[in-house]
């Protein structure tokens, strides 16, 4: 036996094919149990029909967010090795790497934010440009020109730090990538300046990548005539190297 007393229920705007109702309207139409089984049964149908609308609803939400996990933001922050200097676009550390992490089966977007000339202070004015891609991940790679122009380590290392803190405010995940001093700046300098990127590291908790050029400094046949950037060949090494702590990182 089913009971409905005194029903009166008004439900707007619960969903597709739902229009404003009052069931208590129904008793001008029908009487006695007749009028309390109808009344019930069009309440299991909106009821029916509300909850098959918010489940759409909320598989459509897990959808975007499984979408949003699966295709990453990356932003290659960084200078002339991030930009690719002296090589073709398709030969550049961007399009490398983004091959590399498809290959690895991690399909990312990768945005080439390198601007050749770039010293951390530069970077640090840039910045705000390049957070407004949402990146779920930046590689940050400054401080070659730094050094290749005797800037103070400690002038380095503040803007380094002020560019950290403003990403991590924004909940941005960091690859902190490393630089070394070329040695005609002399010891003194380099013990200086090459001690940034792991102290940091350890200050903000971030992952490090020790050296952008690991394997191909110096190396005559993995760079261009200038022998400070590589050529095709030394940006395959590094994406190979690079690869799986740009993975790693997203994955922290």
């Amino acid at each position: 036996m089913i009971t409905c007393t005194n029903v009166s229920i008004s439900i707007s705007e619960q969903g597709p094919g739902v229009n404003s109702f009052t069931f208590a309207q129904a008793g001008r139409y029908f009487s006695g149990a007749r009028a309390r089984v109808m009344q019930c049964v069009l309440a299991l149908l909106v009821f029916v029909s509300v909850c098959v609308f918010l489940q759409s609803a909320h598989a459509q939400t897990a959808n975007d967010a499984n979408d949003s996990l699966q295709t990453p933001t990356i932003v290659l922050f960084g200078d002339s090795l991030i930009a690719g200097y002296g090589l073709p676009d398709q030969d550049g550390f961007a399009p490398n790497l983004a091959q590399s992490l498809k290959n690895a089966g991690l399909d990312a977007k990768v945005i080439n934010s390198g601007v050749s000339g770039d010293t951390t202070a530069a970077g640090l004015a840039r910045l705000d440009w390049a957070l407004v891609d949402k990146p779920d991940l930046v590689v940050l790679e400054l401080g070659a020109n730094d050094a290749l122009r005797g800037v103070d380590p400690a002038q380095t290392r503040n803007n380094l730090e002020q560019i950290i803190e403003k990403l991590q405010a924004d909940q941005t995940r960091i690859l902190l990538v490393g630089m070394m001093a070329p040695p005609n700046m002399g010891k003194e300098y380099g013990v200086e300046f090459n001690s940034i990127y792991p102290d940091l590291a350890q200050k903000f908790q971030l992952p490090l990548y020790p050296f952008f050029l690991d394997g191909v400094a110096a190396n005559p046949e993995l760079n261009q005539g200038d022998g400070m950037h590589p050529n095709a060949r030394g940006v395959d090494v590094i994406v190979k190297n690079i690869t799986p702590a740009v993975i790693a990182a997203l994955k922290n």
